[in-house]
């Protein structure tokens, strides 16, 4: 008996030894837990029960070089549903459906699908977007959003490109800068119950966006109108296929404005232009977007014709083997192994010299200077002036040259190439070798972006790009300038004449492949003041009817646009009609 009572008491205190230990045990794990470990779990529960509902960043806006503002931030909103909040289903879909001009059938598949949070539509107008909140839809979430605002419309279109739904980049200038414009999204978190519901008068936690850097070009919104305008109506006038233009600073590779004729509306970038009720499939309509988007200044090669004489001539004088006195014979035509390649005068400019030879814009003297020259330092000068890479502009989708391989240019390649043809460039490429052959010799980077600024912090980042002095002598960039001046003055190029300015320029007039299918492109590049060029234009009317020479329909087109600008600038004329002695 008295075992049994000892054997009880001992198992007794055993037990409660284990308790006294595990309560001991249990203490400091909680201890542990709530003062060790109580952030940790005090973020896993609000993980559990916060929602985060993305703010968008408004994005940088883009000014022009004088700071007019181009492409700015409308507010519009995102409205979406929370499948756990919705107390009344079908006044939901019957309301949305409605107000955002939606099908019900594709508003209710979204409403009745058990996900924490669906997106209905963004960009709403923002009246809208305040008609909705009037409704007070339970589960209905409307939130304030950016969306991308064009002021001028159609103004450099294809330049200053678009963005997306969720006010990314899409094309153009856009998408290049896109790093810099789209800013850093914040966010809400807010407080929910174990269902997911939202609970009232909790609080919030916000974490601010912050916007984009602004973006300043080198683009000139009146410059710019001034050369769509020009080119409209030329387009219009001549019912050309399109008209292609671009003016720049040849001193510094600066471009004040960039046309594609016809632009599009940036406000309305899916639009095709003069839609009609053709339905296309989604195929074919994208690719008709793509076309219409396209910037032809640098996504597109033509073969130059002959503009591209005076690539010819400037590594002719490079090299030495032609002077502007040196006489030639033109009866017309060439024969070049077994071809017979003709001037465009036909009946022959007969004898001439270099210049007069430029002047006349004769192919005959540019086979034989082509000839001196050779392939191997043609090729050389082509690279001197940056003919064999891109430009580097700053815009996506920039095209290189097709150029012959070496080893496979005989005397007909050699000869066709001197006077532009059997080769392609881009509209930039040509006005930028251009601008090396004028500004002496100076090879530059054609560019819009000028200066990125941080809103926030006032930070500013000055956009630089590559230059490289003496690509050719100076002498060589002098007497072309020469040579151009005396184009417009006395020769083929004298509908750009201005009264008191200096104007060197080249035409062309180049026939579009295959041969003899009567579609040209008529062309002209001009300079102003030709002694020391400050502005470079070069226009490409492709496909124009009736009468289709570069001097007698191009010329005049950068005529009126240098008409317009040149005073703009500052660009005083340097002598009056009557006194055509010019300062040097």
């Amino acid at each position: 008996m008295e075992k049994n009572k000892t054997y009880n008491k001992r198992k007794i205190m055993i037990v409660a030894g284990v308790i006294f230990l595990c309560s001991i045990l249990l203490c400091v794990r909680l201890s542990y837990l709530m003062v060790k470990r109580s952030q940790y779990y005090q973020k896993l529960a609000l993980d559990l029960h916060q929602r985060e509902r993305s703010i968008k960043a408004e994005r940088g806006e883009i000014y022009d070089r004088n700071g007019v503002l181009i492409a700015a931030n409308k507010p519009v909103c995102t409205i979406s549903v929370i499948h756990s909040q919705i107390k009344d289903p079908n006044k939901v879909v019957k309301v949305l459906a409605s107000e955002l001009d939606l099908k019900e059938e594709e508003v209710r598949k979204k409403v009745e699908k058990v996900s924490s949070r669906e997106k209905i539509k963004s960009n709403v107008e923002k009246e809208i977007g305040d008609k909705l909140r009037e409704y007070d839809l339970a589960g209905v979430m409307i939130d304030e959003d950016y969306k991308r605002y064009y002021p001028y419309n159609e103004l450099a279109s294809k330049v200053i490109g678009f963005t997306g739904a969720d006010n990314q980049g899409i094309v153009g200038l856009e998408v290049k800068y896109d790093k810099y414009l789209q800013g850093k999204p914040g966010s809400i978190l807010t407080l929910t119950d174990a269902r997911g519901v939202e609970i009232k008068n909790a609080s919030e936690d916000r974490v601010e966006p912050q916007k984009g850097c602004s973006l300043y070009l080198s683009l000139d919104v009146n410059i710019q109108t001034y050369a769509q305008q020009a080119a409209r109506k030329i387009y219009q006038t001549k019912e050309a296929k399109s008209v292609s233009m671009i003016i720049m600073n040849p001193q510094n590779g600066e471009i004040y404005a960039m046309v594609n004729w016809p632009e599009f509306d940036l406000n309305q970038p899916y639009t095709l232009m003069n839609e009609t009720n053709q339905v296309y499939s989604s195929k074919k309509k994208q690719e008709l977007l793509n076309q219409m988007w396209r910037n032809k200044c640098i996504n597109d090669t033509y073969e130059p014709g002959s503009t591209f004489k005076m690539v010819t001539a400037t590594a002719a004088l490079e090299e030495g083997v032609v002077t502007k006195k040196d006489t030639f014979s033109c009866p017309g035509f060439r024969i070049v192994e077994d071809r017979r390649i003709r001037c465009h005068k036909t009946t022959g400019h007969g004898g001439e010299t270099f210049e007069q030879g430029f002047m006349n814009s004769c192919n005959p003297v540019f086979m034989d200077v082509g000839a001196r020259v050779g392939k191997e330092k043609m090729y050389e000068n082509y690279k001197k002036l940056g003919l064999f890479k891109k430009t580097g502009i700053d815009l996506p989708g920039e095209a290189n040259s097709i150029m012959h391989k070496l080893e496979n240019i005989k005397a007909v390649e050699l000869a066709t190439m001197s006077f532009g043809q059997s080769i392609q460039i881009t509209p930039i490429q040509l006005i930028s070798a251009a601008c090396t052959i004028v500004n002496g010799g100076k090879t530059i980077t054609p560019h819009f972006g000028v200066k990125v600024v941080n809103e926030q912090t006032k930070e500013i980042t000055t956009l630089t790009y590559e230059e490289k002095e003496h690509a050719i002598k100076k002498e060589t960039s002098d007497q072309m300038k020469e040579l151009l001046e005396a184009v417009v003055a006395k020769g083929g190029g004298s509908k750009a004449q201005i009264e008191g300015y200096r104007i060197g320029g080249k035409t062309a007039t180049s026939q579009k492949l295959p041969r003899g299918n009567g579609k040209y492109i008529s062309s002209f590049i001009g300079f102003a003041p030709a002694n020391n060029p400050t502005v470079a234009a070069l226009v490409l009317i492709d496909e124009p009817t009736g009468i289709y020479y570069g001097g007698t329909i191009a010329a005049p087109v950068i005529k009126e646009v240098y008409e317009n600008i040149l005073p703009y600038l500052g660009l005083e004329p340097e002598y009056k009609a009557g006194n055509e002695e010019k300062e040097e």
